[in-house]
C-alpha cells in the first residue's frame, strides 16, 4: 500500500510539473507547436529579427540560403540590370536555394522571413514555398524594410499560395525580443 502511494505521488507531481512547465512555456510565447522560423537574409538585418522571433517562441532557425550568394552590386536597387533587379522584374523567377529544410512535415507552425524588396517578398521566397510541402501548417510571413509595409508582401503571397493556412503577420523593423514576445501571445501562434 506505502509502495503504491509512492507511485501515486509521483505520478501527480509529474503530471502538476508538466502542467506547470506549459504553462511558463506559454507564458513566454511558446505553445506545444512545434515552430521554425524559415528567413532569407541579404544584409543581417532579417536574419537579425529572426534570431529574436525564435528566441520568444522557442522556434527552429533555418537560413534560407541562396545557393548563388548575392553582392553589393546584385543588390543595387538603383541598377536595372543588378541580379535583385532582374529577378523581382521578373514573376516566373526562382533563385535556387542551396539547401531543401530536411523534415518539414514535423513542424506546425512556420514563421517566413525576409526582406520586403519593391514591396514584395524576393523571390526565393516563392522558391522556399514550392520547394516545401507547407499544405495544414500554419503560416506567418514577417519582414524587415527600410519603407515598405508588410502588407504589400504579404497579400501577394496569400494570392500566389491560397492553399496555405496564412496567419497575420508582421514588420519587424527594430523591434526588441520583448515586443515581438507580447504579439506572439496576444496572435496565440
Amino acid at each position: 500500500m506505502y509502495r503504491f502511494l509512492l507511485i501515486l505521488l509521483s505520478v501527480v507531481g509529474m503530471a502538476t510539473a508538466t502542467e506547470a512547465q506549459q504553462r511558463q512555456d506559454m507564458s513566454k510565447g511558446k505553445s506545444n507547436s512545434k515552430i521554425l522560423v524559415a528567413y532569407f537574409s541579404a544584409t543581417g538585418t532579417t536574419a537579425r529579427a529572426a534570431e529574436k522571433l525564435a528566441n520568444a517562441t522557442g522556434g527552429e532557425l533555418y537560413a534560407i540560403t541562396p545557393a548563388k550568394s548575392y553582392t553589393s552590386a546584385d543588390l543595387d536597387w538603383n541598377d536595372k540590370q543588378s541580379r535583385s533587379s532582374v529577378e523581382m522584374n521578373d514573376p516566373k523567377s526562382r533563385p535556387a536555394i542551396k539547401s531543401k529544410k530536411e523534415n518539414i512535415s514535423d513542424y506546425d507552425v512556420i514563421f517566413i522571413g525576409y526582406p520586403i524588396w519593391w514591396n514584395l517578398a524576393p523571390r526565393i521566397i516563392n522558391t522556399f514555398i514550392e520547394d516545401h510541402d507547407l499544405k495544414g501548417k500554419t503560416v506567418i510571413p514577417f519582414a524587415t524594410s527600410g519603407g515598405s509595409t508588410l502588407a504589400g508582401s504579404a497579400t501577394a503571397l496569400k494570392k500566389a499560395y491560397p492553399a496555405l493556412n496564412w496567419k497575420e503577420g508582421r514588420l519587424f523593423n527594430r523591434t526588441d525580443e520583448k515586443t515581438i514576445r507580447a504579439w506572439i501571445e496576444k496572435s496565440g501562434f
